[in-house]
């Protein structure tokens, strides 16, 4: 899963789209100006493969890609303590904002967003910080499933991170190599939200847990195996951005892509780094499998997106509206 460069497709776009170990697209802040320019690159890219799965961050507060033109979402805290106050108003005001956020993206054609952030809040990262719901498991099982409902009424899947948490390293794993030295019966209450949640993806994190395995989650079959196995899941797991520093420890890119591939990743993200990317293209050699294509396409929703001049009209619509001013 790679990113194109700005407004509009590039020859160098297409060219790296119609290589078949293109996946999908991941996009940011720089590929969004209104929502009539996003629904027409996301057409653009449609044209080049129709098969592509089309992802963004856009998780509220401070992660959210799309802007003017978008309802203004508010951080995840937000409802964590809208949930303290009253735990049935933070439900339905998480379940009303998940449909926005959905179905504002559908209309435009993104397929999904990498929500929810299901890391617990210990105070201690700041990357993470108000991106959390709360520090209670059951706070974020509450709130979280109660999101992933308002993404499913707008025909949206769910995708969980960074597992299994990242609440508790300090470091940024954008920019350094992050370290949670907590045994593994004390990183147990980070889990739980995978263990209650009906997720269809999972990013791990680029964090070492010593205690558990020396390589960081994404490159771990420890914790891969944990995953699938323990805890039951089935659908896609993506790798977090390979080319981020926290990906580091394991070598070049095609280290990198070998070890998050070998662990169990179905999906590699590579960003903000085209020239990795076209090492990739042309000296990665996976084998295909079967399972791995099953689930990556089961994240390409069958529901047929509301037309965005008709969301003005739909009560669920109005309701998230009116909830993310509130909080936002």
């Amino acid at each position: 899963m790679i990113d194109v460069e700005a407004h509009a497709l590039t020859e160098s776009d297409r060219r790296r789209l119609r290589h078949p170990l293109v996946g999908g697209v991941i996009l940011f802040s720089r590929n969004y100006r209104d929502p009539a320019q996003l629904t027409q690159l996301c057409a653009e890219m449609r044209a080049v493969r129709p098969e592509l799965l089309i992802g963004i961050d856009h998780e509220g507060g401070r992660v959210q890609r799309c802007r003017a033109g978008f309802t203004r979402l508010p951080a995840m805290r937000r409802l964590g303590d809208t949930w303290d106050r009253d735990a049935e108003a933070g439900e339905a005001a998480a379940r009303a904002i998940g449909f926005v956020l959905a179905s504002e993206l559908r209309a435009c054609g993104i397929d999904f967003s990498f929500t929810p952030v299901l890391d617990l809040d210990w105070g201690h990262s700041g990357v993470i910080g108000d991106r959390s719901f709360h520090r209670d498991p059951a706070a974020v099982v509450a709130l979280a499933g109660a999101l992933i409902e308002g993404l499913r009424q707008a025909g949206m899947g769910a995708c969980g991170k960074h597992f299994p948490g990242h609440g508790w390293a300090e470091a940024d794993s954008h920019v350094a190599i992050p370290v949670d030295t907590r045994s593994r019966d004390e990183i147990a209450p980070d889990i739980e939200p995978y263990r209650h949640l009906a997720l269809d993806a999972v990013m791990p994190a680029h964090v070492i847990y010593p205690a558990v395995d020396e390589r960081p989650a994404g490159f771990s079959p420890v914790w891969m195996d944990l995953l699938r196995r323990d805890i039951g899941f089935a659908g896609a797991i993506f790798s977090d951005d390979l080319s981020m520093a926290g990906a580091g420890v394991v070598g070049d890119i095609l280290a990198r892509a070998h070890a998050a591939w070998t662990a169990g990743a179905d999906v590699l993200l590579v960003c903000n780094a085209p020239a990795s990317v076209d090492t990739l293209l042309e000296q990665w050699h996976p084998e295909a499998e079967e399972k791995r294509a099953v689930r990556r396409a089961a994240l390409r929703s069958t529901q047929a997106a509301i037309p965005r001049n008709a969301l003005g009209d739909d009560a669920r619509y109005l309701a998230g509206v009116a909830a993310a001013q509130q909080l936002a």
